[in-house]
């Protein structure tokens, strides 16, 4: 079973460097495109910087959830070293868990903004699932589209925090915890 967790987690976060990874091309990728449209040619494109932001929030999100399993995000390390192991290890659960509440209200108040946000990005065209299969819209791409990423964000980073607290506590309770260490269950 253990096994199988290790596997699971080891896909997630791979899966989820890739997308970063993308994303983090995309960014570049966009952004030179639009330089060298606008000083070369003197014809950027409309869509350009909208993308090269899009890509951006989309990377930033997804990399929450990779900093949460790591355990990578603002801590305060110096004391965890100053502090028994057992008073170090519950100060870090209660963290996570703030980190699992603030994934919860990322996942309620996203879907909710999603689910009411009007409004089109006028430079973009999209795809949209109809009649069993993508299709191709030359119209305006909806906003909603664009903050999608906050609710499966949220869910991301639950998972991580439940990850990172199962984890610590099988070290606890094996023996081999050790304050902020590398995630590795």
């Amino acid at each position: 079973m253990i096994k199988l967790i290790k596997w699971v987690d080891t896909a997630v976060k791979k899966t989820l460097t890739a997308f970063c990874a993308i994303f983090l091309l995309l960014m570049v990728v966009f952004a030179v495109y639009n330089v060298v449209m606008r000083y070369v040619f003197e014809n950027p494109p409309v869509w350009g910087d909208l993308l090269t932001v899009l890509s951006n929030i989309w990377l930033v999100f997804l990399a929450l959830a990779l900093t949460v399993r790591d355990k990578d995000h603002i801590a305060l390390d110096l004391i965890y070293t100053w502090l028994p192991l057992k008073a170090s290890f519950l100060i870090q659960q209660f963290w996570t868990a703030v980190i699992f509440c603030l994934g919860i209200v990322m996942i309620v108040y996203g879907i909710e903004a999603v689910s009411t946000m009007g409004g089109k990005y006028w430079e973009m065209w999209y795809f949209a699932w109809e009649n069993g299969g993508f299709t191709f819209k030359p119209n305006y791409m909806p906003k909603k589209y664009a903050i999608s990423i906050v609710p499966i964000s949220g869910f991301l980073v639950c998972v991580a925090a439940i990850a990172s607290i199962i984890e610590d506590s099988y070290k606890l309770k094996t023996g081999t915890y050790r304050e902020q260490s590398e995630s590795e269950f």
